[in-house]
């Protein structure tokens, strides 16, 4: 288990001090895939690298499996990185060595004799989808097997956590999905806890169990994903969740009009014509003034803004979407 408890980071500068992280605490399961999304500059790479002391807190304790890490020597907290590993979002292989020996380089340095090391390292390279790129070089490989690549190279001293800081926001949308079932995959194969950095909401929507949202350097929600993002009550979850324009949807609607936001959480309903039942099983005619929705597979994720003619068939429609699997619905007022 990882407990951040008061977190706290204060960076010097010429120009002053920058507050990065306020008084932040959070608790993330074994096992867990944890999202911690914000705006850039909210503080949640800061946040990231304080999991495993890369950055010292300013204030607080970062506790690992009842351990305290802020009490441990250098020698200690190198041992402790072995356990809790990083992927970034450029990758940082090594350019002159081969993908075989890009995995292999941290059992090198662990000490592990080089033909065990060798073969852990094709092992996880076959793990990655790529058994058959051991001989070739970063810049032979696209960013998502460069990626991967990383990501088998993580996996090398056999951690317990994994730590990944924008790992797909430099990739196309078709690799990001390919990446993210990967982690996703590695999750449920090896137990590994992962703790995904991300400013993109499809990100966590896709693979994260709970989220945090962080503002400002301060926590300012957390919880289950479909709780958070279906009902979302801070001003800065607001602000990820809801499309710009929102409250010009709600300015403008009619007298009668009322808005209901539905969230598409790997519901299987990518090939469901919903707003089509919706008029046919109950008689609603819902008008769509909002969509961002894509399907992975046969499932559907992102989410939709819908309006209807009176209080009763908001009522109707949100018990109607509701009632399907992965999906939820919520009325959207004017103050959102």
């Amino acid at each position: 288990m990882i407990e951040l408890k008061n977190i706290s980071k204060v960076f010097t500068t010429k120009d002053g001090s920058i507050e990065a992280l306020k008084n932040v605490s959070l608790t993330i399961p074994d096992g867990d895939i944890f999202g911690v999304i914000g705006l850039s500059g909210a503080g949640k790479s800061t946040l990231v690298r304080c999991i495993n002391m890369l950055e010292r807190p300013s204030s607080g304790s970062v506790v690992i499996d009842g351990t305290d890490l802020g009490s441990l020597s250098e020698k200690q907290l190198r041992s402790v990185r072995s356990q809790v590993t990083m992927i970034f979002q450029g990758f940082n292989l090594l350019l002159q060595k081969n993908c075989l020996k890009n995995v292999c380089f941290p059992l090198e340095l662990a000490g592990v004799k080089k033909s065990e090391a060798r073969q852990r390292a094709q092992e996880l390279l076959e793990l990655v989808g790529l058994g058959d790129k051991a001989k070739a070089y970063p810049s032979q490989l696209s960013g998502g097997q460069q990626q991967r690549v990383a990501i088998a190279r993580a996996l090398a001293t056999k951690p317990k956590i994994l730590l990944c800081d924008e790992a797909t926001s430099a990739l196309d949308p078709t690799t990001t999905n390919s990446i993210l079932e990967l982690i996703s995959d590695i999750n449920r194969k090896l137990g590994i806890t992962v703790v995904v950095i991300t400013h993109q909401m499809n990100v966590v929507e896709r693979i994260c169990r709970h989220v945090a949202i962080i503002d400002d350097g301060e926590v300012a929600e957390q919880g289950e994903v479909t709780q958070v993002f279906s009902q979302p009550v801070s001003a800065a979850a607001k602000q990820l969740v809801y499309p710009d324009g929102i409250s010009d949807i709600t300015a403008n609607a009619a007298q009668d009009e009322h808005i209901l936001r539905v969230v598409f959480n790997g519901a299987e309903a990518a090939k469901t014509p919903l707003i089509a039942m919706l008029a046919q099983q109950k008689g609603i005619a819902a008008n769509i003034a909002y969509a961002s929705t894509k399907s992975i597979g046969n499932k559907a994720y992102g989410s939709m803004i819908l309006s209807v003619r009176s209080k009763a068939e908001l009522t109707e429609a949100v018990g109607y979407m509701n009632s399907i699997k992965d999906i939820t619905a919520q009325e959207v007022t004017a103050n959102e």
